[in-house]
């Protein structure tokens, strides 16, 4: 009886004596022995049922195919025992069906996916329960209960569904073994019931990394046929998972799979005959050294070995003893000698396997990684080329072939390929391809390296022509660009330790709060201190940033263009800032740190302090469901208003009727209440409910993507295309809102906050540059990531959010709902940044983010000057010194000599409609 995620605790604990107080009963007082099975991971179901059932430690490629798990072809107990003629019976996970096909006299698989489902999975169990145990017609019955497990992905350990499902699982071990008993009152002969969990769960209620409740799972044996004598007190001892394998099939009189590397559990034949006794851990030490001779060349040396065959001949000598004199004090005493060195050598071998299950191929995989680091180079050296205006990519291959450094590395990687495969002792996957494809190997190599080598020459011949003739510039990095590009390469490098991997959230962390005193010293500068300590001017939130506003879209600025010096990037001076714009302005930074500080204190994440209680788990607890209530109220308003601005005016009906959707789902599945609700009494599926959203974001999303193809039919209209691409956005939004867990609805509207913050208070009045943009997108969407309580481990993937308005498993709608319900931090900044950029570009006053310039087109007409049209460029930088009237005067002197006729042009260009600002600048145009 294999119950899906029993953790110890659920058993031996505080819950076990609760709600389980038949099992508990069984393992104080029952002829039964219990122990604490430690499962190494990956923790999910696959990998442990082929852990169970072969003695191996499966690798972590095993958690892929655990999705569609592929029939299993190592040697296990299950093929052993149909060939012995056993006839088995299954019910309950289809994993087992699919891992042993035509291995079962009878079946009914449950699909194990569809987390929403935790009653009629154990009930399609159960049901064949009562005509099964009247039968005798089998020799083993597999039972696998996913209730508990399902109740763990939706609510986690702590909810009170956990101690009804552990109850009816209590009830139902109670009915087999009491069926057993009274099998065995007739034939006299024992069985043997085994209770186990193939995983644990952790306090979130995932799986699948190496936390202690994720690895350490309760396992009890139940027979008559142990002794237990009055009054013996025994606590669960700790074992390993592999264990088990050898166990059964010294107990179903089989032999030990070949691939297992587990021990007999010895207190199974405690009570046995010293005889018999020796006879099994001799069969255990006999299997565990072959298994150690296949995969170790230097197995003679192995300390294990060396014990197995000090056992031996230990044990061959209390053979001669016992037949000559069976009942002897000496006799005992060897016997127990050889046992214990029995003992130590299955502990000592075992050891030994596993950690060289953990050996990796060093050489195989470096060839991967010098592959690998060759293309990333070979890349970021040609993005120059594919960024420029040409926007060429030229990868050079063929000359480096030609060239004797390529065939110098090749005879080098040759040597050293035949060195590695000759004298090696561990088998590498390079050395059993045929040499026809290792060469392919090497060339590839040597080619890369050539070209990157080339390259690199070739940059550094252009650096050198550059320093010779080096271009007018005033361009220099500022301190935003050395912390964006000193992040992310301190990021790269982190992740070669595994401690920071695990714990990749505080990185971020850093990165995001770094990035935001950045920002509030670069906007504090630019308000009141230039690079010069000279006054600056501060830009003006209530003209939404744009300065000097522009021609509309489809007038020509034609060819004469005068480009001013970038004197300032705003031209609204620091006391035209009104009161609340200018502090909103200077505020933003702060606001933002402290959103992402409230935002880290409500999940915790990582391996480390993932234990730790956190606002969260105070938010989920049954005790403050009002409190959740009203805060996933106050988020969805947030949502709704933050959202809607942009949106067309049924896309934001649309919005307001899905987010009160979202409310009315979770109270349907109990997570919220009605204000006029004291407690969920009626609790459902929400699948009704969850549709009804998923029309409104099906609504929203057409709406968009009809506004799309709209604009590329009508080519100049911007605005349709921003406001599709936001509708877009919006509809992703609902959907993450309906997704998320109700404590994580705050993650998303402050995510909202943040975006909003930032666009109209940081990118703007700053002119950042595309690419500063875009990291800045790409930071704060993998903190939002860690924000949402997601880590590196698959234990923190929320499979439950793939069935959200599903009655029935469907696999591609629930992989892709699951998949974006995990990356929603990402996704919606990704989102978020393709609006911008988009919104930017179909401004009035277009910013060419790549060269850093802003276009002014002005038609400057006067009755002097008959046909005269020039287009103004000002460049958006902060001014080095000196006054607008002088740049004014530079741009006009070569082109202006007559100089009161072109005075008086400037003068009735300012009364242009197409410039919006012109009351800003005339008097300028005027002192000038």
């Amino acid at each position: 009886m294999l119950i899906d995620a029993l953790r110890d605790d659920f058993v031996f604990g505080s819950k076990g004596v609760k709600f389980m107080p038949y099992t508990t009963y069984l393992v104080e007082k029952g002829s039964s022995h219990s122990f604490v099975a430690e499962a190494k991971p990956p923790t999910v179901t696959m990998p442990r049922i082929k852990a169970l059932m072969t003695g191996s430690l499966p690798g972590f490629i095993d958690v892929v195919r655990n999705l569609n798990s592929p029939t299993l072809l190592e040697d296990n107990v299950i093929t052993r025992a149909k060939a012995a003629g056993k006839r088995i019976l299954f019910y309950g996970d289809e994993t087992w069906v699919k891992l042993f096909p035509k291995h079962f006299l009878e079946y009914d698989g449950t699909t194990s996916f569809f987390v929403s489902d935790y009653t009629e999975v154990d009930h399609n169990v159960t049901r064949h329960l009562d005509k099964v145990l009247k039968r005798r017609d089998w020799d083993v019955l597999i039972l696998h209960y996913l209730g508990l497990d399902h109740i763990g992905h939706v609510s986690g350990p702590s909810s009170p569904l956990i101690g009804r499902k552990l109850s009816e699982m209590d009830s139902v071990l109670m009915k087999i073994h009491t069926s057993l008993l009274s099998e065995e009152r007739e034939t006299l002969l024992p069985n043997l019931l085994v209770l186990c969990g193939d995983h644990g769960m952790s306090e979130a209620g995932g799986h699948g990394a190496s936390s202690v409740e994720e690895v350490n799972t309760a396992l009890i044996l139940i027979s008559s046929a142990f002794e237990r004598k009055p009054g013996d007190a025994r606590h669960p001892k700790y074992i390993q998972q592999t264990d088990l394998a050898a166990t059964l099939s010294i107990g179903l009189g089989l032999p030990i799979p070949r691939g297992s590397v587990g021990s007999l559990i010895f207190p199974v034949v405690e009570g046995k005959p010293m005889r018999e006794q020796l006879r099994f851990l001799h069969l255990n030490t006999v299997q565990l050294s072959k298994l150690l001779q296949e995969n170790v060349p230097s197995y003679r040396k192995e300390p294990g070995f060396e014990q197995f065959k000090v056992s031996e001949r230990l044990h061959g000598n209390w053979i001669r003893l016992y037949l000559e004199e069976n009942n002897s004090e000496v006799l005992f005493n060897l016997g127990s000698k050889v046992r214990r060195q029995y003992l130590g050598a299955l502990r000592t071998l075992s050891l030994s396997l596993s950690r060289q299950a953990a050996q990796y191929d060093v050489y195989s995989m470096a060839a991967g990684t010098v592959l690998v680091l060759e293309v990333v180079a070979l890349l970021l050296l040609c993005v120059p080329q594919a960024l420029s205006g040409k926007a060429e990519l030229d990868v050079p291959l063929l000359s480096p072939v030609s060239s004797l450094l390529f065939y110098l590395l090749l005879l080098a990687l040759a040597a050293l390929h035949v060195v590695v495969c000759t004298s090696s002792d561990s088998s590498c996957y390079l050395c059993s391809l045929p040499w026809l494809a290792a060469g392919g190997v090497m060339v590839l190599i040597s080619t890369l390296l050539c070209a990157v080598v080339s390259a690199l020459t070739g940059v550094f011949a252009a650096g050198r022509r550059l320093s010779k003739n080096p271009p007018p510039s005033n361009s220099r990095w500022s301190e935003l660009d050395l912390l964006i590009l000193s992040g992310t390469v301190g990021h790269v490098l982190s992740l070669g330790a595994s401690s920071f991997i695990e714990e990749e959230h505080q990185t971020w962390y850093f990165l995001v709060n770094t990035l935001c005193l950045a920002l509030c010293h670069e906007i504090y500068r630019n308000c009141f201190v230039g690079d010069d300590c000279a006054p600056q001017r501060c830009p003006h939130a209530g003209e939404e940033f744009d300065g000097v506003a522009a021609a509309p879209q489809g007038r020509s600025t034609g060819p004469d263009v005068w480009e001013l010096d970038r004197a300032s990037k705003h031209p609204s001076p620091l006391e035209a800032l009104r009161g609340p714009e200018r502090w909103m302005v200077l505020a933003s930074p702060w606001v933002i740190l402290s959103c992402c500080r409230l935002l880290r204190s409500l999940n915790q994440t990582g391996v480390q302090w993932a234990h730790r209680p956190d606002l969260g788990h105070w938010l989920t607890s049954s005790d403050h469901k009002a409190e959740l209530s009203v805060l996933a109220t106050v988020s969805l308003i947030m949502i709704f208003v933050l959202v809607q601005k942009r949106c067309s005016l049924a896309s934001k009906v649309a919005m307001a009727f899905g987010l009160l959707g979202i409310y009315c789902y979770r109270v349907a599945i109990g997570n919220l209440l009605f204000p006029w609700q004291q407690n969920n009494k009626d609790i459902s599926k929400g699948i009704t409910e969850a549709r009804f959203v998923y029309v409104f974001v099906l609504g929203i999303l057409f709406t968009g993507t009809k506004d799309l193809l709209k604009s590329q039919i009508a080519a100049d209209d911007f605005t349709v295309k921003t406001v599709g691409l936001w509708e877009i956005y919006s509809g992703s939004v609902l959907l993450a809102a309906l997704l998320l867990r109700p404590h994580n609805l705050p993650v998303l509207a402050l995510s909202l906050v943040i975006q909003t913050v930032m666009t109209h208070f940081v990118w703007r009045p700053l002119r950042h540059d595309a690419a500063e943009v875009t990291v800045m997108h790409y930071w704060f969407g993998q903190a939002f990531f860690y924000f949402q309580g997601n880590s590196n481990s698959i234990a923190t993937v929320d499979i439950s959010a793939g069935f959200v308005g599903l009655d029935a498993y469907v696999e591609i709608p629930a992989v892709l709902l699951t998949a974006f319900a995990t990356y929603t931090g990402p996704v919606l900044w990704a989102g978020h940044l393709v609006n911008f950029l988009a919104s930017e570009a179909s401004r009035p006053a277009p910013e060419t983010q790549a060269s850093g310039t802003l276009y002014l087109r002005t038609k400057l007409t006067s009755t002097s000057m008959d046909g005269v049209k020039a287009s103004i460029g000002f460049w958006s930088k902060k001014a080095r010194g000196g006054s607008h009237c002088g740049g004014w005067a530079s741009a006009l002197r070569p082109l202006a000599p007559g100089g009161l006729h072109l005075l008086s042009a400037l003068q009735t260009a300012t009364a242009d409609p197409w410039l919006p600002q012109r009351e800003a600048l005339s008097p300028q145009l005027q002192a000038c």
